[in-house]
């Protein structure tokens, strides 16, 4: 399993939700955060296609294909996903057209759960954002497997959302069995 952290604190909700999700569990966690990933210059219409961008996606992509469980987790910003969680995304677009890759085959390969922590009635106003990914999955051919919503807007008050740490606990248990 691989957790894409997009959350930018450190020990956030997001990163503790996510933990107690995986209790017990092998994983590999990457902080997008501490990854070198720029914006997308879309290209998708130039006669030349995209440029090669150097920075750290070919590391990341390296990383998702190694695994077949991916973890989305994002903190619920501004009623959407993290900036760098978007950022990273939105160069999947560039990845669908990299001759170097079959990348929409590889990713319909992987089960793909969500984790998001918000501070303003997150359980009702994260719910576009869960309906996003489900489109985004849709669209790659991957399995959305489950999403937890965590109320925590200051460290730690995640850990007053019982509701969430208990589907973290119960999802457990399912990824355990697996």
């Amino acid at each position: 399993m691989l957790v894409i952290n997009g959350s930018t604190r450190e020990n956030g909700n997001t990163e503790l939700l996510t933990k107690k999700l995986l209790e017990g569990i092998p994983h590999t966690v990457v902080f997008l955060k501490d990854k070198n990933i720029l914006p997308i210059k879309d290209a998708r219409h130039d006669a030349a296609g995209f440029q090669p961008v150097l920075d750290d996606y070919d590391e990341m992509i390296e990383q998702i294909f190694k695994h077949d469980t991916l973890i989305f987790a994002t903190p619920l910003y501004w009623y959407g996903m993290s900036g760098c969680m978007k950022d990273f995304i939105d160069r999947w677009s560039q990845y669908l057209r990299d001759s170097r890759f079959n990348f929409k085959e590889e990713m319909g390969k992987k089960k793909a759960f969500v984790v998001i922590c918000g501070g303003d009635n997150p359980k009702l106003k994260a719910l576009p954002l869960v309906q996003q990914f489900q489109y985004i999955f849709d669209f790659m051919g991957m399995e959305f497997a489950g999403y937890i919503i965590g109320k925590g807007n200051a460290p730690g008050e995640i850990e007053n959302d019982i509701v969430a740490l208990a589907q973290a606990e119960q999802m457990n248990k399912v990824l355990k069995n697996q």
